[in-house]
């Protein structure tokens, strides 16, 4: 039997020379990747925050690297950084052996790169653009939602807070009136609307009123101080919460920037809400080119503010975008028509519309016979319904449109008239958008077009399937960051750490080098 022989074996043996960190890396290991792309880029507005004196600080640019990088391979948490950099050589060499900890880390994760890591994503987007691996011609524009770290039951309601302070409020207006008048008090006011020092001050005038006179009623007395010591610092609380939410609906005590939403990801199934944020993407060949945060959970708000924010990023707007239905509106068509940009923009009944169901229908407005010279509808009995009047109407948004509304001359009788409509009415009216109408024609036609349908056909494998790859493959469900200027980083470094995955891997299969320190 032949003789076993080990290989020698001993930790704690000193070598004759110091090892090199960087010759255990390959050449185009993600770590050189990185530390090559963040090297070329300019980070002197993170540079020009420091204030300079006292003791020496960690390089910024040492610990962008190492953030990036961590979140190149999955790794959210500060103190899983700072493990790793005591432990991981890829992360020792991009620190040059430094070991900041988890609390340098997150400080400079959510302060030092609040307001200024949009550029560091810009900049790298634009050296992909120098490759010819983006144009920034074309948007393919999806949302999600992505749950806040915020406790999901410090929930506050505008509709339960506004009724609450205007309960308040009169129950407020008649204690103070009720003692006003008590105290034959000259300057007795009746408010419209009474505020928290509106409260504080009658109340301080009725109990100093007292004070002078000698009065002693202590019912009247305990019922104003009540107004001065709870009811006023109550209201005080209801309009700063009111302050808070703004338009909103909803918002989180524990991260005021969230609001409750509906997300896919309902561990229970019964459609509860969580406190989160509506995050918006384009991509181009699955590079992610722009990002967003927006508290409207519905995606038809966010798209003219987001399309606005690639305009400031770059300088200039795409030539197209694409997006599915949920964007279909009309002010957002008459945007972008109105700038230039060529819209393959779905609208809600676009497929429904190929329905033979649908098409056959001819009750339906869409399908009945219109004059557009003489301004009128023809019923399917084929008597006219003639304009009638035009109303506006504003979305919830601001954006104001014009209806048209046409009426049947006499639904008496009529034969269809119960598979017609169904209102108590004896004449049918119908209301018609003209305008929204000649948008959706318009989208119609592009989306059916050669150019349309090749959109139609990369769109699922854009924004869908980076944000697919952003939370199945690489765990990024919940943000570990709070209010909306520090989510707005978190989400940057997630999309420029799937960027620079994007482009490892491209530049793998292609003949190519990466440039790599």
């Amino acid at each position: 039997m032949a003789k076993v022989i080990f290989k020698s074996y001993n930790p704690n043996d000193n070598l004759l020379l110091p090892p090199c960190l960087g010759d255990y890396l390959p050449r185009n290991h993600p770590a050189r990747v990185v530390s090559a792309i963040i090297d070329r880029l300019d980070i002197s507005e993170i540079e020009a925050g420091y204030a300079g004196g006292g003791t020496s600080s960690y390089n910024p640019r040492m610990l962008l690297k190492v953030i990036v990088y961590a979140y190149l391979n999955n790794v959210y948490s500060g103190r899983q950084m700072e493990k790793l950099l005591i432990e991981n050589i890829a992360y020792m060499w991009l620190s040059g052996m430094q070991t900041p900890d988890f609390r340098t880390i997150n400080i400079f994760r959510s302060r030092r790169l609040a307001d200024k890591f949009d550029g560091i994503f810009t900049q790298i987007v634009l050296l992909l653009h120098d490759e010819n691996l983006v144009s920034l011609k074309v948007q393919y524009i999806d949302g999600t939602k992505i749950e806040s770290v915020a406790n999901k039951y410090t929930f506050v309601w505008k509709g339960s807070t506004e009724k609450n302070k205007a309960k308040l409020e009169n129950n407020v207006r008649e204690a103070l009136k009720a003692a006003e008048t008590a105290l034959a008090m000259e300057n007795a006011e009746e408010q419209q609307v009474l505020t928290a020092d509106d409260m504080a001050r009658r109340a301080e005038s009725i109990l100093n009123k007292m004070d002078e006179e000698g009065i002693s009623d202590r019912k009247l007395r305990k019922s104003v101080e009540k107004v001065r010591t709870e009811k006023a610092p109550k209201m005080r609380e209801y309009e700063e919460k009111l302050e808070i939410l703004g338009d909103r609906n909803s918002y989180s005590k524990t991260d005021p920037d969230a609001t409750f939403m509906r997300m896919k990801e309902d561990a229970m199934n019964n459609g509860q809400t969580k406190p989160g944020y509506n995050v918006q993407i384009a991509t181009e060949n699955q590079f992610i080119t722009n990002y967003g945060i927006y508290w409207r959970p519905s995606d038809q708000g966010t798209l003219i503010p987001f399309l606005a924010s690639f305009s400031d990023r770059y300088g200039m707007q795409s030539d197209e975008v694409c997006a599915d239905s949920g964007y279909g509106s009309e002010q957002n068509y008459a945007h972008l028509f109105g700038k230039g940009v060529v819209p393959y923009l779905k609208y809600n009944m676009f497929h429904a519309e190929d329905h033979r169901k649908y098409r056959n229908n001819p009750f339906l407005t869409q399908n009945m016979y219109y004059n557009a010279d003489e301004n009128y509808y023809v019923c399917p009995m084929g008597q006219h319904m003639e304009h009638i009047g035009d109303v506006k109407s504003a979305s919830d948004l601001g954006y104001e449109s014009t209806v048209s509304r046409y009426r049947a001359r006499n639904c008496t009788g009529c034969p269809l008239r119960g598979m017609c409509y169904k209102g108590k009415s004896e004449r049918r009216t119908v209301e018609v958008n003209h305008q929204a109408n000649a948008y959706r024609a318009e989208a119609k036609r592009l989306l059916t077009s050669e150019r349309g349908l090749y959109h139609r056909s990369n769109r699922p494998v854009e924004p869908e399937a980076v944000f697919g790859d952003i939370k199945q493959n690489h765990g990024f469900k919940r943000f570990k960051l709070k209010s909306n200027r520090k989510v707005r980083v978190e989400f940057g470094l997630v999309a420029t750490a799937h960027n620079l995955r994007k482009y490892i891997t491209v530049k793998r299969k292609s003949a190519k080098p990466m440039r790599v320190a």
